[in-house]
């Protein structure tokens, strides 16, 4: 008579499933944990006069977010070897046997290329807007009346905000005397 430790376990597809796989989360915490330390590493070696910063200087806010990566790298790593798995996509609206949208990939990608080539001699305004009415485009949105009316303003409100209230710099390109 056999009993149930007498039985090999059965093997799925004729292979066991590697450790590395089983927890492959770990790849997430090393690249929080990689993160991280270049955030912090980046932070402390920023060299800061002491008579131009007020209260909270410009290393605080960097330091408390490369910190707060590498708590979170250690507390998911010590979830997942404890046997923590992330949830399945069942809940979201993806078919996972479809394959992947290249199209929509490389034109995304596009995009943005071309927005970083052309923020330089156009400025944040134009090449802002044509990176909101690209991605839009790319993203399936075909309303050439309304799209680039949108692009414009987003482009316009981004640069005031960011340039004007924020006191961050954005080139201007040929509208930087209008704006």
């Amino acid at each position: 008579m056999t009993t149930q430790t007498d039985i090999p376990p059965a093997e799925t597809g004729g292979e066991r499933r590697s450790w590395l796989r089983e927890h492959s989360e770990l790849g997430v915490c090393a690249l929080l944990l990689a993160l991280g330390v270049l955030v912090l590493t980046d932070a402390l070696t920023m060299d800061v006069d002491i008579a131009q910063r007020g209260p909270v200087g410009p290393k605080t806010v960097p330091i408390v977010v490369g910190a707060g990566l590498l708590v979170v790298a250690a507390l998911l790593a010590l979830d997942v070897l404890r046997g923590g798995r992330g949830q399945a996509e069942g809940g979201e609206d993806i078919d996972l046997s479809e394959p992947a949208d290249w199209r929509t990939v490389l034109l995304l990608a596009g995009v943005f290329l071309g927005a970083a080539v052309l923020i330089e001699p156009l400025g944040f305004p134009v090449a802002g807007a044509l990176l909101f009415w690209g991605a839009a485009f790319a993203l399936g949105s075909r309303r050439i009346d309304r799209d680039p009316l949108i692009a414009a303003g987003l482009s316009l409100v981004t640069y005031t905000v960011f340039n004007n209230l924020l006191g961050v710099p954005l080139p201007g390109g040929p509208l930087m005397g209008v704006l």
